[in-house]
């Protein structure tokens, strides 16, 4: 998953309106990719930094035996973001962001985060407000990018790279996850383990297992796959090693 932020300066707002941005989600790739290329260009009043996180850490996080939710990991890399172009000289006086659970919550939570700066949460706010619109182009070309030019890091034989965009409504990503089931082992990075998509096809096609270290009483029946992922004892925010921090500098932005 990609989340990016847009920064511009509410002087330069009409400029950056002009440009066009609207929600990824109603434009095409050759539309998104433009719009990037262009705002990319434009440099001198747009500035964006991205937050790309991996497959395999949003599947420990949400499978662990302490969850750490999607809701939760989507609230604290947006305000990481935020805090990253604070770090970075960025004169930020007003965010707007696009929802993830109860706008009012969210909000509640960023205004607290960053008491000294107008915060607006609102559902979708990637159609209302054109710097959330830029940021959701960003966001959105970097996260294809990531999918069509994946490495992956083990070495499977014969594998097909053919696997479509990666989202649950494609037929052809469907197709991939149900030929490159491993029984045991399951998917490759790749793939997150913590999708509804992906989990319903690991409890049809994984093996069952049965951890020989736990008690007869902690055993009712056989585990699956997906119970590989519990984890003893607490866990905090366990990013650090998995997530990638992209940034365009702006030194005079006001907005975000």
């Amino acid at each position: 998953m990609v989340y990016a932020i847009c920064y511009c300066p509410l002087s330069r707002l009409a400029d950056l309106e002009a440009l066009k941005v609207a929600d990824s989600k109603t434009l095409s790739e050759s539309e998104r990719e433009r719009l990037f290329a262009k705002m990319q260009e434009d440099g001198d009043f747009v500035g964006w930094a991205l937050d790309v996180l991996s497959p395999n850490l949003i599947s420990t996080s949400m499978l662990g035996r302490v969850k750490y939710n999607l809701n939760s990991l989507s609230h604290d890399t947006a305000t990481g973001l935020i805090q990253y172009a604070l770090d970075q000289g960025v004169n930020v006086t007003q965010v707007f962001v696009d929802t993830v659970g109860m706008p009012e919550t969210y909000q509640k939570r960023l205004q607290q985060s960053f008491p000294g700066i107008e915060v607006t949460v609102k559902a979708k706010a990637d159609a209302l407000y054109p710097v959330v619109s830029a940021a959701s182009i960003c966001a959105k070309v970097a996260r294809d990018q990531a999918v069509k030019n994946w490495q992956f890091v083990e070495k499977l034989q014969d594998l097909d790279t053919d696997y479509g965009s990666g989202y649950p409504n494609d037929p052809k990503t469907k197709v991939w996850l149900k030929e490159h089931v491993e029984p045991v082992f399951g998917f490759p990075q790749f793939v997150r383990f913590s999708w509804r998509t992906a989990q319903t096809i690991l409890e049809k096609e994984a093996k069952d297992v049965i951890w020989e270290d736990s008690a007869p009483e902690d055993q009712e029946g056989l585990g699956k796959i997906t119970s590989y992922f519990l984890n003893e004892g607490s866990r905090t925010c366990p990013r650090a090693s998995h997530r990638y921090f992209l940034e365009r500098g702006l030194e005079s932005a006001t907005s975000l």
